[in-house]
């Protein structure tokens, strides 16, 4: 499905937003939290100061994601409330209580003066996810990554006061975390939603159909299609390694050089093992082990002014 003609069946899913629909429940709670997630969201390696923010970011992110993602919704039941949300965060309603979760992250964005546009792009992100169930290639994919992750990394970057011109490595973080979060969810998120987000042409070329995901362990083809989009989010980590050193919070700098450092370790563990087969993740030893050395290395080049060192080459396509 092209960009414009999931806009175009967005458009068409839409309905406008009236005082009905005011006082009615919202959010579709999921249960996940920051504890849930692969990588660390507002921790203490920032600054005490912003971590609020950064929370109120995140729990606006969890409510429109689970959404998106409630298996139970319609799409047309999707998109209206992902439209409340996105007015209530644009200020076009200010008092539905069943939005407050967009109303603290309002406030915030106006205490702190990062735009609201980075809130926007993740509701466009959700309102996707409602209606589009393939990626024809990887820059299909790349594209949606652009809403449904850059954002969150853009929204970090103006919160610190950043210069712009670290988007471009932090894209390329935020695109590979998203990746690599569709990989280890890729028989989930067909099983449950009907939703692949393993580039179209690339499982054509190896002949594996989307239903292989549904099996209890990968194919030797759709491992050839995994290991594919893995040399991809290689490549993209080759980037985002860039960005601790780019930026000037010394707390940001360590907070990106441990999440990169465990993006890459993920890959290795998502080439050495099956997702279809058990659920990729690091357990809290493995993350310590990687996150302490990364942060003290970060800080350490930040004081004596040496450059991050380069990716291995076990993490190279």
């Amino acid at each position: 499905m092209t960009g414009t003609a999931t806009g175009e069946k967005i458009a068409a899913m839409a309905p406008k937003v009236d005082e009905s629909d005011f006082g009615q429940a919202a959010e579709t709670p999921s249960g996940k939290g920051a504890g849930d997630e692969n990588f660390p969201v507002g921790s203490w390696l920032l600054p005490a100061r912003l971590r609020p923010h950064v929370a109120k970011f995140y729990a606006f992110a969890r409510a429109i994601d689970d959404i998106a993602d409630n298996p139970d919704l319609q799409p047309e039941d999707k998109i209206r409330r992902l439209d409340r949300f996105e007015q209530a965060i644009a200020g076009q309603e200010t008092d539905d209580p069943a939005l407050a979760t967009a109303h603290r992250l309002r406030a915030s964005l106006r205490e702190t003066g990062v735009t609201a546009q980075h809130c926007v792009d993740l509701v466009a992100a959700f309102k996707q996810d409602a209606v589009k169930l393939r990626y024809d290639d990887w820059d299909d994919l790349l594209g949606y990554c652009a809403l449904s992750a850059n954002p969150v990394g853009r929204y970090l970057l103006d919160l610190h006061g950043e210069d712009p011109a670290g988007y471009a490595a932090s894209d390329a973080l935020c695109s590979a975390l998203q990746v690599i979060n569709h990989l280890q969810d890729c028989s989930d998120d067909y099983r449950t939603l009907d939703r692949v987000y393993l580039p179209q042409d690339w499982m054509a070329a190896a002949g594996v159909a989307v239903a292989a995901l549904a099996e209890p362990a990968s194919s030797a083809a759709l491992r050839q299609v995994l290991d594919r989009c893995l040399d991809a989010t290689a490549a993209l980590l080759g980037q985002a390694g860039q960005l601790p050193g780019q930026l000037r919070s010394r707390h940001l700098a360590m907070e990106s050089a441990v999440i990169v450092a465990l993006a890459h370790r993920l890959v290795r563990e998502l080439r050495a093992r099956d997702p279809l087969a058990q659920r990729v993740v690091l357990n809290k030893a493995q993350t310590l082990c990687v996150a302490g050395p990364s942060a003290l290395g970060a800080l350490a080049r930040r004081i004596l002014g040496r450059p991050a060192p380069r990716a291995s080459s076990a993490d190279r396509p």
